[in-house]
């Protein structure tokens, strides 16, 4: 597994999922708003830039990384937070090991299956995927993911760098996951959160978690579309971390 960390490897670690087709870059906005209280953990997730192995599926990505805090931190670190498909591996971990981390942010995780989404990446994908080099492609769905402006160069190096397999791959496990029921058993607290302009499957997909996971807390943004929060507001970001940690 790749790892980009920062900040002072004495000070309380936290490690984010970044989300599905993007890299660790995904929280590089939030570093300045955290690096000088916390120890910052980035990993690449399977399948995709920079990874050294391609993606097999969401729990192997989630048995992974717990291998390597067991190695790291003697199974437990501070925080955990993951975006969308890095959202769904977090929940695989927590509901795995309910002790790994003391406090976890979740952010816009599907976890209603999307079936027929989930039929039609295949071809979405093959269909597409020529495409993915194209500058002004890539400046198209860049725009429609809302990312800072200055994240694009990053988008499209790394975009063009994930190999066909490894995309249809994430894509479909992404669509297919599903809520477990031993996360009624974590222990450290929660905090659940999506944009209020999310599909409605991704803000259902919210409230069941809250639903399931005992004392987690519940924020709809409004106004808010797919991963707008960390990526766009990392300073509303590092006080909602402030809040659920103080």
């Amino acid at each position: 597994m790749i790892i980009r960390d920062f900040g002072d490897r004495s000070k309380k670690t936290v490690i984010m999922l970044h989300g599905g087709g993007l890299s660790w870059w995904n929280y590089k906005p939030l570093i300045p708003f955290i690096e000088t209280d916390y120890h910052i953990v980035l990993p690449v997730l399977d399948g995709h830039a920079g990874s050294d192995r391609p993606f097999t599926s969401i729990e192997d990505n989630a048995r992974e990384i717990v291998d390597y805090i067991d190695e790291q931190y003697a199974g437990h670190v501070f925080l955990i937070g993951g975006l969308s498909l890095g959202g769904q591996v977090l929940l695989e971990m927590i509901s795995l090991r309910h002790d790994i981390c003391s406090f976890a942010i979740v952010e816009s995780a599907l976890v209603i299956p999307m079936r027929i989404t989930g039929s039609l990446i295949d071809a979405a994908v093959k269909m597409s995927y020529p495409l993915v080099s194209r500058k002004w492609f890539a400046k198209l769905q860049f725009l429609s993911l809302g990312l800072p402006d200055e994240l694009f160069e990053d988008y499209f190096r790394d975009t063009v760098r994930i190999a066909r397999p490894d995309m249809t791959a994430f894509l479909k496990a992404n669509a297919a996951y599903s809520v477990k029921d031993s996360l009624r058993n974590v222990k450290g607290k929660v905090l659940i959160t999506a944009g209020g302009k999310e599909p409605f499957t991704v803000k259902r997909s919210a409230k069941l978690l809250h639903e399931t996971i005992q004392g987690s807390r519940l924020n709809i943004v409004p106004g808010y579309i797919h991963g707008e929060l960390s990526i766009s507001h990392p300073d509303k970001y590092a006080e909602l971390m402030r809040e659920l940690t103080g």
